[in-house]
């Protein structure tokens, strides 16, 4: 994208598992319970929750190699099929489609999951309404979340930057890819799966507020909206001053 093709446009992007529906929590039940049959004994718990918000594919792989075990493709899909299963259940987080309501943006939702999952997702819950066609999943992308494409191809649709992106985000690998996006990020912590470790891990990983209630979404997004046009005056200022001297 060159400068002449984006507009200041602001954008807000929403993960989906987390975020909009409480559906980690129910992810990492689903995950320690299917590798817990398989590895009877094995404490799994301790290799799955650090990776929550990766690539289903890319927890089982990695928790298999953390624990000295080995699932076969077949094991990995079975999974997947289960947990995914499972989290088409998991219900709306409270208040999350009236703060959508509020926010005069438009909005876009970015997830680590396949296509097909989440427009089901949100056909069910009825957010589909804030979002239309602007659904962004790692199965479109080259690369899944921590790598950026999947937010890149979010500001790509609506023609913005990614200084014009707001993103919400409920982990580590979700922030990490926004922030490599360039885009500013809140970080939610209103989920069954959140602990004091998460909202530690979220700040860390660069989220610039923390929350935990989506009635304060709404006012998060202002304050964000805010900031930026201030930022926004003092470049212009600057450029203004710096062309004077000249």
């Amino acid at each position: 994208m060159t400068g002449a093709n984006l507009h200041d446009e602001c954008v807000l992007i929403c993960d989906c598992d987390g975020v909009l529906i409480d559906s980690e929590a129910v992810a990492a039940r689903v995950l320690v319970a299917e590798l817990s049959a398989r590895w009877p004994g094995v404490d799994v718990e301790r290799a799955v929750m650090p990776r929550l918000g990766l690539r289903i594919e890319r927890v089982l792989e990695a928790s298999a190699h953390e624990l000295g075990r080995v699932l076969s493709a077949q094991d990995v899909a079975a999974i997947r099929r289960v947990v995914e299963a499972a989290a088409q259940t998991a219900p709306m987080f409270d208040g999350v489609e009236a703060a959508l309501a509020q926010i005069d943006l438009p909005k876009a939702c970015a997830s680590n999951s396949y296509t097909d999952y989440v427009q089901a997702v949100l056909a069910r819950t009825g957010l589909v309404r804030f979002f239309g066609p602007h659904v962004f999943c790692a199965d479109t992308v080259e690369r899944p979340k921590p790598a950026p494409d999947v937010y890149l191809a979010a500001a790509r649709a609506f023609r913005v930057t990614g200084a014009a992106c707001l993103v919400v985000e409920d982990s580590v690998t979700g922030v990490t890819a926004a922030r490599a996006a360039g885009m500013a990020v809140l970080g939610f912590v209103g989920g069954g799966h959140a602990s004091e470790d998460n909202v530690n891990a979220l700040r860390h990983a660069g989220a610039q507020d923390i929350f935990d209630d989506m009635s304060r979404l709404p006012a998060l997004v202002n304050q964000w909206l805010a900031e930026r046009a201030a930022g926004v005056r003092r470049a212009a200022s600057r450029e203004g001053d710096e062309s004077w001297r000249a």
